[in-house]
């Protein structure tokens, strides 16, 4: 279960994501294309041995879905956050705030936020079908053999396949107290 201040850094990171995309010009056309677009994003940050977002990810037919992802995104929907995949009313302050953030020198901030540019430039400009195929020829440790590795693609529908508080890290995205507080408001939290 996600702390409170994990869901405010997972939805800011959301929204910038969202925004990178928009910047990038890549059509983000279904919720699915985002699913995997941060599946991909949350994959590499753990591969690299840094935590930003905090999203249990199963395996469906398209790709991998995380719940808490899909409730986000209503979320912040509701509160007119988001108007279909754009960043709209106060939700676009987070985005100045993240920038400050980054840029105050926290060198696992910068980690996590190149890794999320990183991303959406690879991945953000496929169409729904390519970024799936992408996501299913990723190739995960197997829990109890970590030597041994399984494509999405080969594990068995509605199983878990990453659960981020079980991976151990070096470093973990934060925000300042103060910083929170401001997100918090310009998410509708």
């Amino acid at each position: 279960m996600r702390k409170p201040q994990e869901i405010a850094i997972d939805r800011t990171l959301l929204i910038y994501g969202l925004y990178l995309a928009q910047e990038k010009e890549c059509s983000m056309v279904s919720d699915v294309k985002v699913q995997q677009l941060i599946f991909l994003a949350e994959l590499q940050m753990l591969g690299k041995g840094v935590r930003g977002l905090h999203y249990e990810f199963m395996r469906f037919p398209y790709g991998a879905f995380s719940k808490d992802l899909d409730n986000d995104l209503l979320a912040l929907r509701k509160k007119e956050r988001l108007q279909n995949f754009d960043i709209v009313g106060p939700a676009e302050e987070c985005i100045p705030l993240l920038d400050e953030e980054v840029a105050s020198g926290v060198e696992v901030n910068e980690q996590v936020m190149e890794i999320l540019q990183s991303v959406v430039e690879t991945y953000g400009h496929q169409e729904v079908g390519e970024i799936t195929k992408s996501v299913e020829d990723v190739e995960i440790s197997v829990v109890d053999r970590p030597e041994e590795k399984l494509c999405v693609r080969d594990i068995p529908f509605h199983s878990i396949i990453l659960v981020p508080s079980r991976i151990e890290v070096a470093g973990e995205f934060s925000v300042l107290p103060k910083t929170l507080s401001l997100l918090n408001k310009a998410l509708g939290s």
